[in-house]
């Protein structure tokens, strides 16, 4: 009877988990304190349906009421990160608390769930992005939203950089009207999963800073063009480098000829962010040193296999790595793959 009332109590977030780890919960106060450590992971339980209606911004969208849902959150979420949960009411969220202890996750639970953080006030948004925060070493925010495919959208220091908008991929549609106007601009090739001449109009304005290669700059009929090697020094803390891009594999090499594309290195304030473009794990990724943030394509045999990007991985040995442009590929595997390297690896929407 008394382990009936404990997990009981559990279900509940008031306790522990039928002898399984505590987890906590906080008030608004203290919940949103947490959310702001960048080693903590916000995530809704919700269902969809409720998330699109509003959410907290950069919450990782995970149904609690999914037969695999503490499968999906080892696929999205690093064992070693705490994971702030909230769902409507908060009940919800201490069931999945509990379940994610049990499988060894730190966990704090919103009491009251989304209805008392939007009661005191705090914000909520229907954009249906997810976002990761990051620090450079003096303490400015680089902020990474996933949008679709190849598509990222990345604030730093009240700058607006935009990498390969499009403006539909699939039933996904990207309103770039409602973003500001970007200052960088990057496009790697004019494939049209990364290059929309319609976003990059929408994106511009007169301080816009439209760098591409050769081919989109023509078909463009404007642009600043980098072509592998160049490195431009757009400000004292923001140095973009191009970098090869190409397939490699017999039959393949049609896609991206040797030398035509762009990947990008770009650097913010020391931090550096590796975006591969479509690309195989060709010889140069050798030359990559220091890299931070790595996003590596993964859909064959437009770009990588799995295997391909694995090798990839432990070749750029970026520290925490973002598989994009990955379309139907299963690539749930990756994080269980290259834990023993050090590589975190986060997967987003970049389906």
């Amino acid at each position: 009877m008394k382990k009936f009332f404990t997990c009981l109590l559990a279900t509940l977030g008031l306790t522990t988990a039928c002898g399984q780890r505590d987890f906590e919960n906080a008030d608004v106060k203290g919940f949103s304190e947490q959310i702001e450590m960048p080693d903590v992971v916000l995530l809704d339980v919700r269902t969809a349906a409720e998330y699109a209606e509003g959410h907290i911004e950069g919450a990782i969208l995970i149904d609690q009421g999914a037969s695999d849902f503490v499968e999906k959150v080892k696929a999205a979420i690093p064992a070693g990160k705490k994971v702030a949960v909230y769902c409507r009411s908060g009940r919800r969220s201490a069931n999945a608390a509990s379940r994610l202890a049990a499988a060894g996750y730190q966990c704090v639970n919103l009491l009251g769930g989304i209805s008392a953080w939007k009661e005191a006030g705090m914000q909520v948004t229907t954009e249906n992005f997810e976002l990761d925060v990051f620090k450079t070493k003096s303490g400015k925010t680089v902020k990474f939203h996933a949008l679709v495919h190849a598509s990222i959208r990345i604030e730093y220091d009240g700058k607006e950089i935009e990498v390969d908008p499009v403006m539909k991929l699939g039933n996904r549609e990207i309103d770039y009207s409602a973003m500001p106007r970007a200052d960088i601009l990057l496009v790697t090739h004019e494939h049209g999963d990364h290059f929309s001449p319609e976003a990059i109009r929408i994106l511009s304005g007169e301080k816009t800073r439209f760098i591409t290669n050769q081919r989109c700059a023509e078909l463009f009929g404007a642009g600043e063009v980098m072509a592998n090697g160049d490195v431009i020094k757009l400000a004292e803390d923001i140095i973009v480098e191009a970098v090869p891009a190409y397939n490699m594999t017999e039959g393949r090499t049609q896609f991206h000829p040797q030398g035509r594309d762009n990947g990008f290195v770009l650097t913010l304030d020391g931090m550096r962010i590796y975006i591969a473009g479509d690309t195989e794990d060709i010889p140069e990724m050798e030359n990559l040193k220091e890299i931070d943030i790595a996003f590596l394509p993964c859909n064959q045999p437009y770009t990588m296999t799995t295997e391909q990007l694995v090798r990839a991985a432990k070749k750029v040995k970026p520290k925490v790595l973002f598989p994009y442009h990955y379309g139907q590929t299963d690539v749930s595997a990756l994080p269980s793959q290259l834990q023993k390297e050090g590589i975190e690896v986060r997967i987003r929407h970049y389906e």
